[in-house]
């Protein structure tokens, strides 16, 4: 283990695209080559003029109707965890089980462990950033005595490797930590396609 942190974070929404299906736009007397051509060769960057007929305009405002329409998903406030880690195990990793646990300072009982899965290739020698993102943050509670120390650490932070999964199909596994115990919480995390996202919370 390099380094590893943590900060709150936005998740901006992928904004839907909306199409309409309106009239094909009328062809005009400015679609003919020597126009075209004329416009494309003048230097003040005319406007088009297709952009002023009735179709044209017709389209913009359905395309503005079909967007107030459309339910937009919104933003998602979270946090980002970061382990930045170095394969030295002389083997190629495949996957990753991390954990992010937090202890309270003002009241030790209070432990969180925050656990993630990654899918990477990592040869050996090779160092990588395992970034997972998650809505849930250091702690669920948090003694009142802590939050009344806005300037002072609140939590004894650390970073352990649980389960690494090497390309030939071995495995390396921290002694008190089982597999069986996050299973369901891995299928149900797999069951869905995975994107850019190379980590995933459990």
């Amino acid at each position: 283990m390099l380094s590893f942190e943590w900060q709150r974070t936005v998740v901006k929404a992928q904004k839907q695209d909306t199409t309409t299906s309106g009239p094909a736009r009328a062809v005009t007397p400015d679609d003919k080559y020597f126009q075209r051509k004329a416009r494309e060769n003048r230097t003040d960057l005319p406007t088009d003029p297709n952009e002023a007929t009735i179709d044209a305009r017709r389209a913009a405002m359905d395309k503005a109707v079909e967007e107030s329409r459309a339910k937009q998903p919104n933003d998602i406030s979270g946090y980002s965890y970061l382990a930045s880690v170095r394969n030295d195990s002389g083997k190629t990793i495949a996957i990753v089980f991390w954990e992010y646990r937090f202890v309270e300072l003002a009241r030790p009982t209070n432990v969180v462990r925050r656990q993630f899965l990654c899918s990477v290739k990592v040869k050996n020698g090779d160092r990588v950033n395992l970034t997972a993102f998650s809505t849930l943050g250091p702690s669920d509670v948090i003694d009142a005595e802590s939050l009344s120390k806005t300037n002072e650490k609140l939590f004894d932070e650390r970073v352990q490797i649980n389960r690494i999964e090497f390309s030939d199909g071995t495995f390396r596994q921290r002694g008190n930590w089982k597999l069986e115990d996050v299973k369901s919480s891995v299928d149900r995390m797999t069951s869905t396609p995975w994107a850019k996202e190379i980590c995933r919370a459990l």
